[in-house]
Parts: structure tokens; C-alpha cells; sequence
């Protein structure tokens, strides 16, 4: 099926970047194409953007394989590609809300039975079937807000038998009709699991763990939650290198509550991406940069927690650093809307809503590739035919509407689907 979208307005389309630094980010001349051209969509892939008239008038007969939509002067931005999601858990830590609010550290949440170690027990109880109806949901939930493209973590099990199936579940989900692409990144290493020393565990992760998530093949990637209180840098080297000697490419979080090194361990190995870093030292930013890892700042956890201070988003624009955001969805950052989180980046950092966007799409897209290996997070030809039509004639209007999807409709790997029903 082709599909014509004629009448565009002005087109961010990040064209040929493979991602953006600097100044480039901000770019408009550079990155935004004037009102008034066409995309054509073959099988799920732009084939052409050209002039709207000369489309119009090649592709207006009725032919039975073409859908022709008029955007009627709408904007249109690339699908985003949140690249960093706690995708599968089940149960509730709304509570937390109140000790956090008295002052109570994330470490001692964690003593008093929150936590990780909770959302850990109820999700090992959960169902297959319960797991994947709220998956299903949270993936609906985030294609309204324009993400066309999710990579999700295990994390809640901390187990052999539950973090399998964990990514088990989230395979079967990358396979639904109509719902945001996965990338699966395995995570055993989000903390200690229930009953073991941290030791015992990391033995347990090394020797039994591991072993199965590679033999079962399904996750792309690695990570480990590299944090004083946590997995030390030492710890956390030893997985990731077992990780990447069993074929997995490497992301971590790092330097969440304090700069415990993991932005120097980051820069070490030269993982795809390291998150979080929201108190790593200036040195390793610059380290990590040279070493072409990218940074994904996670906006949704400070806001969540209710912090005053906000990561350096500013500072990579003006060194030129790589850097994304994402949204972090997890029992304590319960978003998955992309637009709302970069409306903090911009309405409360100050920072180019041009920039936030290549944040949120052609850099991310750079360490979360599209199953089928072709170009996401950018309008071109020949790239995945991911993108979203906003509900106005201004791009910029994708990020200023928090608590509102900015969206008509979306196009997800050609398919038309309409935010208006």
C-alpha cells in the first residue's frame, strides 16, 4: 500500500544526521523544511519528500493501492524514540509519595519495603497474561503521546525464571499489530535480589542469569544500575564485560543520586549509553563524549522525586556533547508522554525546542535501533516511515501542551493512526 500525505507544513526532518550535536541541534534553517511538500510512503518506508503540487498531481487518480491525506498545512516531526523504559512491572508504590515528601532517602525506602525490592515481589506474583495487558496498555498509552519507538528493560525480577520472562513477554509484545517497536535491553543488575548478599548475587548473575538470557537470545542489550548502595563500578565492569563477550551491546544508568564513577567506567567500556548522569563529573561527560557514548538524561526522575536542580542539558549543547532524553517509566515516574517531559526540558530548563526534539528522536535513534535495521527518528528516504502530524501549523507546538497529546494523528511504519477518535 502507498500512502501520499500532501499540504505538509513546515517538516522537522533531521535528514542525514545520524544524530546531532552542538548548535546543530538548534538548527532550524538547517533542520526544517518550509510548508508545502509531500511524503510518500511505500511498505512502511518514505520513498520521496517532494514538492506537494507535482505529488498531488501524479498520485490524485484513484489508484487502488494509494491513500492520499491532505495534512492541510499541519507540521510534522519525526516519530520519538524513548529510549529508556522500565516497560513490564505490576504493583503499587503510590505510598512512597509521603515518605519521599518527609524526607525519607531512596535507599531507606527501600528498608522500609519499597522500592525496587516491592514492585520485585509483585511482579515475580504477577501473571504472563497480567504483565502483557498492562504492557499492552503503557505501549498505547505512549504511541498517543507520538512514540513510535520504545527500548524496555527487565529489571523486576532479579531472578532467573522471572527476568526471562520478562523478555519473553516484551518479544511477544514486539510482535503486536499497531503498537510501538521494542528494543530489549536485559537488566539483572537493577538491584539485589531478595534473599541474597550482594555476592551471592552478582555470582548468581554471572553464572546462572547471564547464561540464560543469552541462550534464550532475545534482548539486544545490557545494562546494570551502577550507583553507590547499589552494583560498585567494579561489579558492574564484571557484567558488562561477561555481556559483551556473549554478543550484547552495553548501556548503563550511572550517577543517579551522586558521582560514584560510573560516567569514567561509562567511558571505559564506550557502552552505547549511559543514563541517568545526572551528578557526573564535567571530566567524565568529556570522557564519555570522545569515547562517542551518548548521555540520556531522564528528566521524569527528578520532576518525580520533586528536585530543584535540573541535569546540565544546557552545558552539552554549548561542549558540543551527545546527549538524549527519555522517559524512564517506572513505579516511580509514571509517564510515558515524551512531549510532556520535554515540555519541563523547555518551559523549565530553558532549553531549544528544536534541540529537545532531536533529543527525543534522531539522537536516541542512534543506541535504539529499529528492528528492521533502517533509519528511525528522522524524515528521509529510505527511513522507516515513522512520524507524527501535530494539530497545528507550528513544530514547536509538539512540546508545549503538558498533560495534552500535541498530535492529530501518528504514522507508524506507514499506518495511518488518527489521535482524534
Amino acid at each position: 500500500m502507498r500512502r501520499v500525505l500532501l499540504d505538509a507544513g513546515p517538516i522537522v526532518h533531521f535528514a542525514g544526521s545520524n544524530g546531532l550535536d552542538g548548535t546543530d541541534m538548534c538548527d532550524v534553517d538547517q533542520q526544517v523544511m518550509p510548508a508545502g511538500s509531500a511524503i510518500i510512503i511505500e511498505d512502511g518506508v518514505i520513498t520521496s519528500l517532494r514538492e506537494s503540487a507535482e505529488a498531488e498531481a501524479e498520485f490524485q487518480s484513484t489508484y487502488e493501492d494509494t491513500e492520499v491525506y491532505s495534512l492541510q498545512g499541519s507540521a510534522v516531526i519525526p516519530g520519538l524514540v524513548d529510549a529508556h523504559t522500565h516497560l513490564l512491572w505490576a504493583g503499587d508504590r503510590s505510598q512512597e509519595i509521603r515518605w519521599k515528601q518527609a524526607g525519607v532517602s531512596y535507599a531507606d525506602i527501600a528498608e522500609r519495603g519499597g522500592g525496587i525490592g516491592h514492585t520485585v515481589r509483585a511482579t515475580r506474583a504477577a501473571s504472563s497474561e497480567e504483565l502483557a495487558v498492562d504492557g499492552i496498555a503503557r505501549m498505547e498509552s505512549a504511541l498517543a503521546n507520538g512514540t513510535t519507538h520504545l527500548e524496555a528493560k527487565s529489571g523486576y525480577g532479579l531472578d532467573t525464571e522471572t527476568e526471562c520472562r520478562l523478555i519473553a513477554i516484551m518479544d511477544n509484545l514486539a510482535h503486536h499489530h499497531n503498537l510501538p517497536s521494542l528494543d530489549i535491553t536485559w537488566l539483572g543488575a537493577h538491584d539485589i535480589a531478595p534473599g541474597l548478599n550482594r555476592s551471592e548475587y552478582v555470582e548468581q548473575i554471572l553464572s546462572e542469569q547471564l547464561p540464560a538470557v543469552l541462550e534464550q537470545g532475545l534482548a539486544r542489550s545490557a545494562d546494570v544500575f551502577c550507583e553507590p548502595g547499589w552494583f560498585s563500578c567494579e561489579e558492574s565492569e564484571d557484567i558488562l564485560r561477561a555481556a559483551r563477550a556473549g554478543g550484547l551491546d552495553l548501556r548503563m544508568h550511572i550517577d543517579e543520586f551522586k558521582d560514584g564513577g560510573g560516567g569514567q567506567l561509562a567511558a571505559e567500556l564506550k557502552v552505547q549509553s549511559a543514563d541517568h548522569a545526572h551528578y557526573t563529573s564535567s571530566q567524565s561527560r568529556a570522557d564519555m563524549h570522545a569515547a562517542k557514548v551518548n548521555t540520556g538524561f531522564l528528566p521524569g526522575t527528578p520532576y518525580s522525586q520533586g528536585e530543584k536542580n535540573w541535569p546540565p542539558f544546557q552545558s552539552y549543547i554549548d561542549e558540543s556533547w551527545r546527549w538524549s532524553f527519555a522517559s524512564d517509566f517506572n513505579p516511580n515516574c509514571q509517564t510515558l508522554s515524551l512531549p510532556f517531559l520535554a515540555s519541563v526540558l523547555v518551559q523549565r530548563a530553558g532549553i531549544d525546542p528544536l534541540a529537545t526534539l532531536a533529543a527525543a528522536t534522531c539522537n536516541p535513534a542512534q543506541t535504539s535501533p529499529h528492528p528492521s535495521g533502517k533509519p528511525h527518528g528522522v524524515i528521509e528516504k529510505g527511513a522507516v516511515a515513522n512520524l507524527n502530524i501535530l494539530d497545528g501549523e507550528n513544530w514547536e507546538s509538539w512540546c508545549l501542551r503538558p498533560g495534552h497529546s500535541p498530535f492529530a494523528a501518528t504514522v507508524l511504519e506507514g499506518i495511518m493512526i488518527s489521535h482524534n477518535s
